[in-house]
């Protein structure tokens, strides 16, 4: 792990300042609207499976999405701090939306399938990166994690309307070409509404630009975030796992539904993520890296012996847990090895090796699950992320967590070492 520079021990008066005004709430809002409108399209393993598809195709379409929107953030990440947060955000907005409206008039597996998906993951995971980037900007730099983590439990309200809305769409249209009509139709609109949302957007006063663009491959070899990479790696695992296969697992076992699942996933994380939002500050972010790991790996484990629609609660709610921690730790970690001048850049890439995690394990886990079936894809999975788990824990114990002993000094929670 390569820490970031040692910054300066805050005062009393940042650890006080309201970081919950109105630039927070715009971004909480936008943040539950993109959510919401990626949750319609976790069927989207159902409609290349209407269009003659397998699990391997599946896993193909998603990894040649994720081959672009890795491309696309080397270009783009360093274009976050040179340009500002508006146009790139703008930008991949439209991506999203244009992808979504691909999804919806989709008749077969061929190219325009392919660039819909390239198009529409590439938008999302900017989205994110500016969103995140735009309110790590705004506030004091000793409370990074604390507004990541709060943030970041928007998506888990998003979650839990889109996964509902998704289910009820399903029950009472029983066409699936309707379905599949209502579902990618309804996450284009929202994307749309997105679109104009984050336009009322003031520009954060905290933003140090650059003087000129950068390259990112220069930056990320200059400022390596270290072995908080695999674990950002291992986010993308869970999230293809969830979204992606998790819908074509529940299908197989005869399940009514997903929503179930997201909704105790997204409730828990909600709770544990404003239940534990000065973990960063406690334990120390390492240590939340890893029991978010964790608690992925017990979930993952536990989802394949489920064969009735309420068993997927426990699961979920464990899964739930370890995002919500893992998340935050992540991204602060990451985006924390980059100058502040850089500070777009690094959340972009490190967002980014969440995208190469998806990338490498999507077609992987399809082929998987078409060769041995569900079972040993989650089990997978699950040794993945332990695995990781464990070799982070040993890398990172060797480095000091500075925003963890910092954070304790200010608040007088504690004295530094």
């Amino acid at each position: 792990m390569n820490p970031a520079k040692t910054p300066a021990i805050p005062s009393l008066s940042e650890t006080q300042h309201n970081i919950y005004d109105r630039v927070f709430w715009l971004a909480y809002l936008a943040n539950i609207l993109a959510v919401m409108a990626n949750a319609l399209t976790f069927r989207f393993a159902e409609l290349v499976h209407y269009l003659g598809g397998n699990e391997q195709t599946t896993g193909n379409i998603v990894s040649v999405g994720l081959i672009v929107a890795v491309l696309a953030r080397l270009v783009l990440s360093s274009s976050i701090d040179y340009y500002g947060t508006r146009l790139v955000w703008t930008l991949c907005s439209a991506l999203f939306t244009g992808g979504s409206l691909v999804f919806l008039l989709a008749t077969g597996l061929g190219w325009p399938l392919y660039v819909a998906r390239a198009a529409f993951y590439t938008g999302l995971t900017g989205m994110f990166a500016c969103s995140m980037t735009h309110i790590q900007n705004h506030v004091p730099l000793s409370r990074r994690t604390e507004v990541i983590g709060n943030l970041g439990s928007s998506g888990f309200v998003g979650m839990i309307i889109g996964s509902n809305i998704a289910d009820q769409v399903v029950r009472w249209i029983p066409d699936l070409h309707e379905q599949f009509y209502a579902l990618f139709g309804g996450a284009a609109a929202i994307g749309l509404v997105y679109l104009l949302l984050i336009r009322q957007f003031p520009q954060t006063g905290h933003h140090e630009p650059m003087t000129e663009p950068q390259s990112a491959v220069r930056l990320l070899y200059r400022y390596w975030p270290g072995a908080v990479v695999l674990a950002a790696m291992m986010m993308g695992l869970g999230q293809t796992v969830t979204t992606v296969f998790l819908t074509r697992f529940a299908t197989e076992r005869g399940l009514n539904g997903i929503a179930i699942f997201f909704s105790a996933y997204a409730i828990s994380a909600f709770c544990f993520r404003i239940s534990v939002r000065n973990w960063g500050w406690t334990i120390g972010r390492r240590w939340m890296l890893f029991r978010g790991l964790m608690g992925q790996t017990a979930g993952h484990l536990m989802i394949p012996f489920v064969t009735e629609d309420w068993q997927l609660l426990i699961p979920a709610i464990i899964c739930g847990f370890g995002h919500a921690i893992l998340f935050p730790a992540v991204v602060s970690l990451g985006a924390g090895a980059f100058p502040v001048s850089a500070r777009g850049t690094g959340t972009a890439i490190i967002l980014g090796m969440t995208d190469l995690g998806g990338l490498v394990f999507a077609p992987f886990l399809g082929w998987i699950i078409d060769e041995a079936g569900f079972f040993w894809m989650f089990a997978t999975s699950a040794a993945s992320a332990f695995l990781v788990g464990c070799l982070y824990l040993v890398v990172a114990s060797r480095h000091p967590d500075e925003e963890s002993r910092h954070g304790r000094v200010a608040s007088g929670v504690g004295t530094a070492p």
